[in-house]
């Protein structure tokens, strides 16, 4: 058949090639019925019921007609789809105006299958008629647009953005209540990993990285110069400063650099980490609570319920532990994991440090000096290289087992979008979330604002500005699915406890 060569595009199971399939099915629809001259809409809804709606039906198919695509329902146990088609369904409110539900499938559909979904949903109404295709019934479609389906086939990609652009433009916020009503749905089953990165600690004040980095600049050069009386303190944070500015290195490669003129030792040198540990915690700005309100909303999460903890493990790639001291506060069981063999409780809420931890206070800790700090290029190297490393391992197996939320980090770390990729694979949709910084029309059409300068716009096509950014932020979204995970767009950090203090109560 026709359609195998194509189909063979769309091999395995991963959020890509689902999404590429949907694509595919889609276009070749919309180009099917404009041919019969009816309409065709595609979803633009996250809990709309169907990926699209054939109001007058087409071919032998007669009245509104709600289409389901998927890759492979022999995947999926029939129970669970259907309880996810009606959940969407019941939740639109839809009135039952539909004759037909067509659940297109990329795989022949097994007659186990066929008959469990059939009995399945029999329960919506006589009425309504359910319809199932596989390769055999979409090859008729595609032998009779050849060419257009090979057209589609091979521009899948910029046509499934085509589409996404294409939809009539929605408040960004009212798609991100519907994708907040997905993640408290999520929260509420009880199988839920939170991923903490960077921008939680610096909710609470601490330095970030190049801060940081500038500050052991600053102590190399210190011990460097320490009997030289011709370069004083002020001279040294001057030279730091300029040589950030003339000479910016990667982030890791400064790192590298420092250790090696901090210690000549190997990376877990005690010199080394304690004067990590030492200014990590001395630069910590003062002026912010270090109980942040992000921090609070977190641990909120965390506390166990009636029925059980909701949030099974922190996965954080921090090396303080801020998160830990609100937790005590808060009187929760917890176990900071940050070598291979250690293990909690089944009553603690396990805390893995995947890139190693730095407590303020060490004495409540044993066997730091065996955590991998992933600091430099060598910490990195070493876990990126190594499948089977145990941070590696516990990564996976969350975003493998549980719907997991990530907080505070950018996502562009290639050794995390590595493990999202692999753990994807078996995943048709997204069912991770990330919360992530939307650029505005304002930031991005005009200058910062800085002491004594007043802001000034440099775009000047605000209109053709703010239709980039619709794109560029349509983008990201169908990228990010990729790697199963949904966007949670946020304007100010503020945003986020909001957010998460609504999840935890509903």
């Amino acid at each position: 058949m026709i359609i195998d060569q194509i189909l063979s595009k769309f091999i395995g199971n991963s959020p890509r090639n689902y999404y590429s399939f949907e694509t595919f099915i889609l276009n070749l629809l919309k180009y099917h019925l404009e041919s019969q001259q009816k309409p065709f809409t595609i979803s633009d809804n996250y809990r709309m019921p169907g990926d699209a709606v054939a109001e007058d039906g087409f071919d032998e198919i007669e009245g509104k007609t709600i289409i389901e695509i998927k890759l492979n329902l022999d995947r999926i146990p029939p129970r669970i789809f259907v309880e996810q088609f009606l959940s969407r369904l019941h939740r639109q409110e839809v009135i039952y105006d539909f004759k037909n539900i067509l659940i297109i499938n990329g795989k022949s559909i097994s007659d186990r299958t066929r008959e469990r979904i059939l009995n399945e949903l029999s329960i919506l109404s006589p009425q309504v008629k359910i319809i199932l295709w596989g390769p055999e019934e979409l090859n008729k479609i595609v032998s009779k647009h050849r060419k257009e389906a090979n057209k589609i086939a091979d521009n899948l990609f910029s046509l499934r953005l085509e589409n996404v652009v294409s939809k009539e433009i929605r408040n960004w916020k009212e798609e991100r209540e519907e994708r907040i009503e997905l993640l408290i749905e999520a929260y509420k089953k009880r199988q839920f990993s939170t991923f903490l990165g960077a921008g939680v600690s610096s909710s609470a004040g601490m330095p970030d990285w190049n801060t940081l980095l500038n500050s052991l600049f600053v102590s190399y050069l210190t011990n460097e110069f320490n009997n030289t009386e011709t370069i004083s303190e002020a001279d040294i944070n001057q030279i730091v400063s300029r040589l950030n500015d003339v000479d910016e290195p990667s982030a890791l490669m400064a790192a590298r650099y420092l250790r090696k003129g901090l210690t000549k030792e190997s990376i877990e040198d005690k010199l080394f980490i304690n004067t990590i540990t030492d200014n990590l915690y001395k630069l910590r700005d003062s002026k912010k609570v270090i109980s942040s309100d992000l921090i609070k909303s977190i641990s909120n999460l965390c506390m166990p319920r009636q029925t059980g903890a909701r949030v099974k493990a922190v996965v954080t790639c921090n090396f303080d532990d801020l998160l830990e001291r609100e937790l005590e506060a808060k009187s929760i069981r917890h176990h900071s994991i940050y070598t291979e063999n250690e293990l909690s409780d089944p009553d603690e809420l396990p805390i893995y440090h995947v890139h190693g931890f730095l407590p303020e206070d060490k004495t409540k800790y044993t066997s730091l000096e065996k955590s991998t700090l992933v600091f430099s290029e060598e910490g990195y190297h070493h876990i990126y290289s190594d499948s089977y490393h145990w941070s590696n391992l516990i990564q996976l197996y969350n975003l493998r087992e549980n719907n997991c939320l990530m907080i505070g980090l950018s996502m562009t770390d290639p050794n995390l979008r590595r493990l999202l990729d692999i753990s994807a694979r078996n995943m048709e949709q997204a069912r991770h979330f990330a919360f992530m910084r939307r650029l505005t029309l304002d930031d991005f059409s005009y200058s910062k604002p800085e002491k004594g300068i007043e802001r000034r716009q440099i775009i000047d096509n605000l209109k053709g500005a703010d239709q980039f950014l619709n794109r560029h932020h349509k983008l990201n979204e169908e990228l990010m699915k990729e790697l199963s995970v949904t966007i949670i767009w946020f304007t100010t950090f503020d945003d986020i406890p909001t957010i998460l203090n609504r999840v935890n109560n509903e």
